[in-house]
């Protein structure tokens, strides 16, 4: 079985354990007599927690990439179990934390092997295969998740997501070669790429496109309940509907990055997300045309992981491990923002306020785009005149 698909399964476990919560914010809001804004900040914890993943990525850059990606797992494996035993929400908050540096170790790492072991014609198709696993994820691992903890209570989903860490540390441990090749990232080598405007501004990128998903997304749960009053079933239906979608736009943005090019790709998914979070935040939709809002949503929305790493890979070739775990950090970073945004006008404004908060952010992020493009030409442009060739 080739590697990035080995690997991609290790992504699964992570998918599961970072997006279960989606589906678990009413059970967790009911375990702990909280509000659903107060049980959202489970995902927020754990965001933030991932934003420190490029430091303990930098600090293990010497280390075997076989032992940092299976010790990574085992970490995320860890946090589950405790996770499931939190005594409280403080307690499940914190456990979080370690589920997201165990994350942050694995799924950039496994980009970067990914990278290293592909062609560049072929680096966007490969890196396609090794994040399936996220998107998968979200088409059995969080519909799934979200029917246990209902069912069962949320602590059952943190249970299969520990012993599925520890199943895909192993699988990781033996198909990853011990003497693989690969560039170290070091401090110095972190610390240089946050203060290149450029590189920070196309990383910080991803940060707002999933800002803008997840003001949405992370209560999409409560928003399903509260529109068509569906319980376990429901709610379960729409974030199956949701993880398939997905899966096509994983590798729908592969494939147009390599049509059409990485930025093409990404203004396209950002007018797109501008147009459907309004709508499936406000419009008063029947069950069918809601799942198919849900349909067009995730498919533009997940079509966007694909070509920002490879746009990425091509800003800074020579520093690739970094810049895509720096991307893995802003992803976490957009969702902790998006979450604390849609929480914050669910609480203030309802449904009508987190539709218009979505679209101002979606718009946000297609002008953050455009700059960041004209940042990296500008770049590029001066290290030609000066003779030092492509920009770091």
């Amino acid at each position: 079985m080739p590697l990035s698909l080995l690997l991609s399964i290790g992504n699964f476990v992570v998918g599961l354990a970072a997006f279960s919560v989606i589906g678990l914010v009413s059970p967790i809001g009911r375990a702990f007599e909280a509000s659903p804004e107060e049980a959202g900040a489970v995902m927020t914890w754990y965001a933030i927690a991932y934003v420190a993943s490029p430091v303990a990525a930098a600090l293990t850059g010497s280390a075997s990439r076989r032992l940092v990606l299976t010790g990574g797992l085992v970490l995320l494996a860890a946090g589950a179990a405790l996770g499931a035993l939190a005594p409280s929400l403080l307690a499940l908050k914190a456990s979080r934390i370690l589920v997201a540096l165990g994350a942050g170790l694995f799924t950039p790492g496994a980009a970067a092997v990914a990278v290293a072991l592909s062609t560049p014609e072929r680096r966007a198709r490969e890196l396609s295969v090794v994040f399936f696993g996220l998107t998968l994820a979200q088409v059995l691992g969080v519909p799934l998740g979200s029917w246990a903890g209902y069912a069962y209570g949320f602590q059952a989903t943190f249970w299969v997501v520990a012993g599925l860490g520890l199943l895909a540390a192993a699988i990781t441990w033996a198909a990853v070669p011990a003497t693989l090749a690969f560039r170290p990232v070091s401090l110095a080598t972190l610390g240089e790429t946050l203060t290149t405007l450029h590189c920070l501004a196309a990383v910080l990128f991803t940060t707002t496109l999933v800002a803008a998903m997840y003001v949405v997304y992370t209560y999409l749960g409560p928003l399903i309940e509260t529109r068509f009053g569906y319980g376990r079933d429901g709610v379960t239906a729409y974030l199956l509907i949701f993880g398939a979608a997905a899966v096509f736009g994983n590798f729908t943005g592969g494939f147009s990055a390599d049509a059409i090019g990485p930025s093409r790709t990404l203004a396209i998914i950002c007018l797109t997300q501008a147009l459907m979070l309004p709508i499936v935040a406000m419009a008063p939709l029947s069950p069918f045309v809601m799942g198919a809002a849900v349909v067009v949503w995730s498919l533009s929305g997940w079509s966007f992981m694909t070509p920002q790493q490879a746009r990425l890979v091509a800003i800074a070739p020579e520093k690739a491990p970094v810049m895509l775990s720096l991307n893995a950090s802003a992803i976490y970073l957009g969702v902790a923002l998006g979450s604390a945004v849609g929480g914050a006008a669910l609480g203030r404004g309802g449904w009508t306020a987190v539709g218009l908060a979505a679209l101002v952010t979606a718009l946000l992020a297609l002008a953050h785009l455009v700059w960041s493009d004209r940042l990296v030409a500008r770049a590029r442009a001066t290290a030609v005149s000066t003779g030092t060739g492509e920009p770091a």
